[in-house]
């Protein structure tokens, strides 16, 4: 690059011969006293070296030469200033290039140097080169580095030494050599040409900014050193780092057209953590960037990330953010320890979310799941009132009046977003997070709306994959992931670590795989959407014991789970998470439809299994239950039938079901079949005017037969002689001990064949 070339920039001074009035004495500002009518300066016409040039007489202890003409120096580029000098008589001095720097408005640049190497001249009639190089910037072979405050100079030389002696000078050359710093391809800006000092310890903020208003869609080198950004920056064109940035916590780094990680991890020096962190931070403050692209990169932690803390400036976000396209990696270290905080606390039905006079609350953190003789599974301290000794809770508990021990226990996440008090809209796409059994994966905020994981692996997390501690899964969506449990070996009954859990309504769970965890999902509100799943939970014990794959933790779910493949687990509907599980003055258990799903079992004992009702207090009953065209079978094994009421607490109110549908299902390694409506034939053999039916473990739950909704006669009915009989039998329901009969009573007594329709419920 040559700006006397591209854009016409003046930067040779006259000749000598063109008039010394132009020639100062002194700094070469305004009003400084020029060579012109003094005795110590003469134009010599034919010097045998030189041709025309100048000859000074040195009367000064420092003889000053300085062009009066303000030369530019524009940022990023670099003069050479030169002249051939020799002693003709008198006393020998040395000889320097010299200047004097000017900023805008004619003001002196202080602090910078002026003068360049010293040569001292040792004999008579020796010409002698004598140069310097001024530049913006700090390089190898500037011997005057300005920065970027002054805007011109004054150039000249100086000679120094005693007095008497005679030079003469061939011209002062100014040349532009900014060519000699950069390499052959000009497609970049070097942020030194700008004043970056890159010591680690000089602010280069204000010479970043200058080279990105300068590089106009260009690239921004950034050399090797250490460059101290104290203040945040937004820089508009590409970057690239050899060396790397120390900034304050707070402070942000936007990059707006390599706004990526890798780029992040460069100008970082490698700290991906750190990396990760500036990422996120520049993410969710308007970078004009919606998605945080992580260009395929693992990234090793030792620690959380704790997201909030990042960003640092903002505890409620919800314009849709993403990351995506990476790895994280968690590496052994103590910082993944669990947080383990044993405390009384009093609970008060009236205030269901609330754990009272708590005494040592300081200590336990937000986000530690809680434990405890009645508490239901996943509940989590969302909230804390140190000064009232008052915990705000997840869920409500179900077996707990007064004051008791809790347990409470922080795990500790890859990302943990528990630092937000909403977080909506954030998306984490197509990103691979090794738990390695050292942490759990994914903590979310307290609130908020649409949570996204989809396309990612969950591999390996110690306790949780994805935690909610409050209501921040609203409306969340994961979408076709790998969930790998880090307890595979284990038995399935000895697991404790779950996939996530659920505690607001409205999610959907779609096409996700799932392996081996204590329970696929803890699950809690309504409106749910569950299909294309498949998660499995089986060991290879003969007649092992299996848990739940999917945990329903409220009474009427309005949920639906569809097309699923639920293999060596089972689906669990009671509600540990009411304060008062009795039936009261509330929808019982309803809501839920499953639907074209595949249950397989294998070597699991004759008592499993798939479909476990477990109220949590007395009262309840099934009231709008779908179970219809899903498969049931098993290999290696033999169970006698696919649903039970788990009566640990409580058992159902079965004279009350109704609006219960269990059909067109298929049963393979099961040894009874269940249907609602069930349809059963009945024959008796001699006449008989009262016939007793039952339906042999058919109704579903133990259900009663409650209602008979059609009696078929196949063929004709006869009497004692023979006889054809045409009348109809009236119905007896809920007949025997178990009221699982029925009884038909004729006019008289008939012999003959009845197909019979029987309903456990009440449709209405």
């Amino acid at each position: 690059m040559n700006k006397a070339i591209t854009d016409g920039l003046v930067l040779m001074p006259p000749a000598f011969a063109d008039g010394l009035d132009i020639w100062s004495r002194g700094d070469g500002t305004p009003g400084s006293a020029s060579y012109a009518g003094t005795g110590s300066a003469a134009l010599v016409p034919a010097d045998q070296d030189f041709g025309h040039c100048l000859e000074l007489l040195k009367t000064e202890p420092v003889q000053k030469l300085r062009y009066t003409g303000e030369t530019p120096l524009l940022p990023g580029c670099y003069l050479r200033i030169r002249a051939r000098v020799k002693a003709v008589s008198g006393t020998l001095p040395s000889v320097r290039i010299a200047a004097w720097a000017g900023g805008p408005g004619g003001a002196h640049v202080s602090g910078v140097p002026e003068t360049g190497p010293s040569v001292a001249l040792t004999g008579y009639g020796q010409v002698v080169t004598v140069e310097a190089i001024v530049g913006t910037g700090t390089r190898t072979g500037v011997d005057m580095p300005w920065g970027t405050g002054a805007i011109y100079g004054h150039f000249g030389l100086d000679m120094t030494g005693e007095t008497g002696g005679v030079v003469r000078i061939d011209a002062i050359e100014i040349e532009d050599v900014t060519g000699v710093f950069l390499r052959d391809m000009m497609d970049w800006v070097d942020v030194r040409d700008y004043g970056a000092a890159g010591d680690g310890a000089a602010d280069d903020h204000s010479a970043f900014l200058a080279a990105d208003a300068a590089a106009e869609g260009r690239e921004i080198l950034v050399p090797a050193g250490r460059y101290r950004i104290a203040e945040s920056i937004t820089l508009h064109n590409r970057v690239r780092f050899e060396g790397r940035l120390d900034m304050p916590a707070a402070a942000r780094l936007s990059l707006m057209q390599n706004f990526d990680l890798p780029s992040y991890i460069s100008a970082f020096g490698g700290d991906e953590p750190m990396a990760v962190r500036k990422a996120l931070q520049a993410l969710m403050n308007f970078t004009d960037h919606a998605c945080l692209d992580m260009g395929g990169r693992r990234v090793q932690l030792s620690e959380p990330i704790d997201v909030q803390a990042a960003v640092d400036n903002k505890e409620v976000f919800a314009v849709r953010r993403a990351i995506r396209n990476g790895q994280f990696d968690a590496q052994p270290d103590p910082a993944w320890d669990d947080t383990v905080v044993t405390a009384t606390a009093r609970y008060d039905r009236t205030k269901p979310l609330e754990l009272r006079d708590v005494a040592n609350a300081a200590q336990i953190p937000v986000g530690a799941l809680v434990t405890g003789d009645g508490v239901g599974r996943e509940v989590y301290v969302r909230d804390k009132n140190v000064g009232a000794g008052i915990l705000q809770l997840s869920q409500a508990l179900h077996g707990v009046s007064g004051t008791q021990e809790f347990t409470f226990r922080r795990f500790k996440y890859v990302l943990d977003f528990s630092g937000f008090s909403s977080l909506s809209s954030f998306v984490i796409d197509d990103v691979d997070i090794q738990c390695n059994g050292h942490c759990s994966a994914i903590l979310l905020a307290p609130a908020g709306l649409a949570f996204h994981l989809r396309d990612s692996f969950v591999t390996k997390p110690k306790d949780r994959g994805i935690t909610s501690i409050g209501t921040g899964c609203q409306g969340m969506l994961i979408d076709r992931n790998q969930f790998l449990s880090s307890e595979q070996p284990v038995r399935a009954q000895d697991r404790t670590s779950i996939a996530f859990n659920v505690n607001a309504n409205d999610v959907k769970l779609r096409d996700n795989r799932a392996v081996k965890f204590a329970h696929f999902g803890v699950m809690h509100g309504t409106g749910h959407l569950v299909s294309g799943n498949h998660f499995f939970q089986g060991d290879d014990e003969q007649n092992g014991v299996r848990q739940a794959g999917l945990v329903l933790t409220d009474t009427n779910v309005q949920t639906t789970i569809t097309g699923n493949y639920i293999d060596n687990s089972f689906i669990e509907w009671g509600n540990e998470h009411d304060p008062a599980p009795e039936m009261s003055n509330e929808y019982s258990f309803g809501g839920l439809t499953i639907t074209g799903n595949t249950f397989v079992a294998a070597r699991v004992g004759p008592w499993f299994r798939w479909l476990v009702v477990k109220p949590y207090g007395p009262d309840h009953f099934i009231h709008g239950l779908s179970v219809s065209d899903n498969v049931f079978r098993t290999f290696n094994a033999q169970v006698d039938r696919v649903e039970t009421v788990d009566e640990s607490f409580a058992t159902l109110d079965m004279g009350r079901a109704r609006n219960v549908t269990v059909s067109g299902n298929t049963f393979n390694g099961v040894g009874q079949f269940i249907a609602n409506p069930i349809v059963q034939d009945h024959s008796a053999a001699s006449p008989d005017r009262v016939w007793t039916i039952g339906f042999d473990g058919k109704l579903p739950f133990g259900g009663r037969a409650r209602l008979v909704s059609a009696v078929v006669a196949e063929g004709e009915m006869r009497g004692g002689g023979g006889q054809a009989v045409y009348a109809m039998p009236w119905v007896a329901t809920e007949t025997g001990t178990a009221r699982d009969e029925v009884q038909l009573t004729w006019p008289e007594p008939v012999e003959g064949r009845v197909r019979v329709t029987v309903r456990m419920d009440n449709p209405a």
